[in-house]
């Protein structure tokens, strides 16, 4: 919509210059035409075309400058303009004096030319002394707040935003890792993604309803715990055909991170330079370190609970119970592990004696 309103603006002013500039040329020449309408008209209609040139320039001009934008960091973002208004206002307190200047008429034209020229000049330098001393000028506009402080200095940085996809949502657990706080940030639902669920939900396959309505429901939960982090956004993109190229579109047009367990959309995701948070990565990354059936050394340190167990400890402090290794106090046996319980307190193996495995 906006492209269309420069073009168009761009056209009319060309056909109104175009239409109105006969009246510029000199009396000699107007007397010479039979039919000033036409001549009007032909100057209109160059003025149209000359007009859509220069819209179309300036269309892509400002789709250039705001992609740009979008890339910036927001520390980088913010100094700048913070050193262009800094610029704009040294520039009217500088150039002030000469228009209290009494100039000739026929040098008139010479204020207008140094106040754009004055005002450029002194724009450009204040975005340059933004890029040099940012961090000085971020500290100008809140300078009692810590945070604002470390941003400026570039050690804190701040949370990216997160998208959320479909299958992230279905899955459940985003749920319980938002309320551990592990996961900072704020937490966006496309538009575009609730309609799938919804379009899930309503379908009709009975498998594909009941993972809309799950999917459905935990939103509606997550909603409720963390009204403050979770924000549905309006954005749709009608030329991108599927969803997962639209949170892909969506991320980077936020620099957001894209949160998702769907294999394909991760690697397509990290082919296009976004960030991806994969809770399936984050499941293997923590799992135990010893599963079911490993064997491992292990000395028995001292008697566990029960009088038959027998208690150890990982290098890395995990407690090992060691069933029927109360007799083995001292010793260092082969264990195999039997199990693993992870808690908010920490994390407990259980295990057995290697050769009463084998017996």
């Amino acid at each position: 919509m906006l492209d269309a309103i420069i073009i168009v603006s761009f056209i009319i002013a060309g056909a109104g210059i175009g239409f109105y500039s006969v009246d510029l040329l000199p009396t000699t020449v107007l007397d010479q035409v039979t039919n000033l309408d036409g001549l009007s008209s032909v100057t209109g209609g160059f003025g149209v075309l000359i007009g859509l040139v220069f819209g179309l320039v300036a269309q892509t001009a400002y789709r250039r400058v705001e992609r740009k934008v979008r890339q910036m960091p927001v520390d980088v973002l913010l100094s700048r303009s913070v050193g262009l208004v800094l610029g704009l206002l040294v520039a009217n307190l500088m150039l002030a004096p000469i228009f209290l200047l009494p100039i000739p008429r026929e040098f008139a034209f010479i204020k207008p030319l140094a106040a754009v020229l004055g005002s450029v000049m002194f724009a450009f330098s204040g975005v340059n002394l933004a890029d040099t001393h940012g961090r000085a000028l971020l500290r100008l506009i809140n300078p009692n707040s810590v945070e604002t402080l470390l941003v400026a200095e570039g050690t804190l940085k701040p949370a990216a935003t997160k998208v959320l996809d479909t299958s992230c949502i279905i899955d459940g657990r985003i749920e319980d890792l938002l309320a551990t706080g592990f996961l900072e940030g704020q937490i966006l639902v496309p538009q575009f993604v609730l309609q799938e669920l919804q379009r899930l939900a309503d379908g009709s396959n009975d498998q594909k309803r009941v993972r809309g309505r799950r999917g459905l429901d935990i939103l509606n939960q997550m909603q409720e715990a963390f009204p403050n982090r979770i924000a549905i956004h309006p954005a749709d993109y009608e030329d991108v055909a599927t969803v997962d190229a639209k949170l892909v579109r969506l991320a980077q047009e936020i620099n957001g991170t894209l949160l998702t367990n769907d294999y394909n959309l991760n690697k397509v995701a990290s082919l296009q330079k976004v960030t991806v948070l994969n809770i399936n990565d984050l499941a293997q990354a923590m799992r135990p370190a010893y599963l079911p059936g490993d064997s491992l050394d292990l000395k028995i340190l001292k008697q566990g609970k029960e009088p038959a167990q027998g208690v150890g400890y990982l290098d890395d402090g995990t407690m090992v119970v060691v069933e029927e290794g109360g007799s083995h106090i001292g010793d260092e046996l082969s264990v195999v592990v039997t199990g693993a319980l992870q808690t908010s307190a920490g994390r407990m193996i259980f295990a057995r004696p290697e050769a009463s495995v084998v017996a």
